[in-house]
């Protein structure tokens, strides 16, 4: 796996072809993004963010979305399974992933692992936990044992196979984020971390502030919304 071909398969987008943007989107003398975004900044700088900090946050957001579609991808996942020419998919990578459970990811956790922990862990309906574990153990490669502490419930565990798996799979993510990091000075690396982690937890604060500073504007923006769609039929009293 060379440095060319990762940097082909990742950012180098240069001689891809780019479609045309529909003719809605297309910029016009008065549809331009900047004349859309100075309309919204004008109304935030009366909400007391000033225009400087608006831009900052527009760029970060374009930033932010744009990594999100990547991710969502997990192109990454995908191809770590298609090298190592496993017949899992990536819900069932996640699964193993959680019962081995990293503490880089899901924290310090000693607790033996169930399907209801699973199912925590990756945020998913219990049932379907439990249908992609069953699946797992029909592969080889997760277990049901007896818990140690209470000899009435049932955990899971790896397999040795699936520990080969969930080491194989990492080793390739981190070789792939290693030799990217590895272009980083110490201070960059030392800076964007403890950043990164902060940004992370701003929609948390988000629902803070929605609660208590922000929610009289989010309340006028609300308002404003309403009347618009009004005068526009585009409420149900006005279809109807």
């Amino acid at each position: 796996m060379c440095r060319s071909q990762l940097h082909v398969n990742g950012m180098h987008i240069r001689d891809r072809h780019i479609p045309a943007l529909p003719a809605w989107h297309r910029n016009t003398e008065d549809r331009t993004i900047g004349s859309r975004d100075d309309v919204m900044k004008a109304q935030l700088e009366r909400d007391g963010i000033p225009p400087e900090v608006t831009d900052r946050a527009l760029t970060l957001d374009a930033i932010v979305q744009q990594w999100r579609r990547r991710v969502q991808k997990r192109e990454l996942g995908r191809m770590a399974l298609r090298e190592l020419d496993l017949p899992l998919d990536l819900p069932k990578l996640d699964v193993l992933i959680a019962i081995w459970a990293p503490s880089n990811e899901f924290g310090r956790d000693d607790a033996e692992t169930m399907v209801s922990t699973i199912s925590t862990r990756l945020g998913i309906d219990p049932s379907r936990a439990s249908r992609l574990v069953s699946d797992l153990i029909g592969q080889g490669y997760v277990k049901r044992a007896v818990s140690q502490q209470d000899a009435r419930r049932t955990v899971v565990e790896l397999t040795e196979a699936g520990q080969a798996i969930v080491d194989a799979v990492r080793t390739i993510k981190f070789l792939i984020l290693g030799e990217f990091l590895s272009g980083w000075s110490d201070d960059e690396i030392e800076t964007f971390i403890p950043m990164l982690e902060r940004y992370s937890h701003w929609a948390e604060q988000a629902e803070t502030m929605n609660a208590g500073v922000a929610q009289p504007e989010i309340q006028k923006v609300a308002a404003q919304l309403r009347a618009k769609l009004g005068e526009a039929g585009g409420t149900d009293q006005g279809r109807a």
